[in-house]
């Protein structure tokens, strides 16, 4: 296999389950960028399965878009994408009109000054995404911001990825609801308490 082919199949992402299942989509080869691994994607939807169908979904520093794509892919009502990477968001927009995902929003801004744009203004999501560039700081600040700008739903799920040794502080007003941990990373489920 040449070097450029080789490249090309290390820049894409399969979607798993639902009516786009096992489509590849390509995402830009930026540094950084690493979707969730197929592996950890099953469990994580096994997880979600529950509050997936019409659900509202919110893909911070969503990079391939592989998360939000999955939950349109398997019955979530819309998505909501923010990145802050020009190719990022230019690649998901033609991945949504080639799915045909009517249903979906890009946004091209950093993620904290997007929420505090949006602000109380949005309606809540059923599901958040949170899976900031690892050492870039931006965990726990976009975990509270959700928080503070009530923009997690009373039922509602946030999905948290990061390093095991970089787990955040769940401010009392979260609780885990799952864990996964492999190799070096973390995966939580996390739920508002009731």
């Amino acid at each position: 296999m040449s070097r450029k082919a080789d490249n090309k199949a290390n820049n894409t992402v399969r979607i798993i389950g639902g009516r786009w299942r096992r489509r590849k989509l390509e995402f830009p080869p930026i540094e950084g960028l690493r979707p969730t691994p197929d592996r950890v994607r099953e469990t994580v939807f096994n997880w979600l399965h529950p509050q997936l169908a019409g659900a509202r979904v919110l893909d911070a520093y969503c990079g391939s878009g592989a998360l939000g794509l999955e939950c349109l892919s398997r019955g979530a009502a819309e998505a909501t994408f923010v990145d802050l990477s020009t190719q990022v968001c230019q690649q998901l927009r033609h991945h949504l009109l080639t799915l045909e995902a009517t249903a979906a929003s890009v946004h091209q801004q950093a993620f904290l000054s997007w929420i505090e744009r949006s602000g109380q203004s949005a309606s809540p999501f059923d599901i958040v995404f949170i899976d900031p560039p690892y050492h870039s700081g931006l965990l726990q600040p976009s975990i509270d911001a959700v928080l503070n700008n009530n923009m997690l739903a009373a039922d509602g799920c946030m999905y948290i990825e990061c390093e095991a040794g970089s787990k955040p502080l769940l401010p009392p007003a979260l609780s885990v609801n799952k864990t996964l941990n492999a190799g070096n990373n973390c995966y939580q489920l996390v739920c508002l308490s009731n």
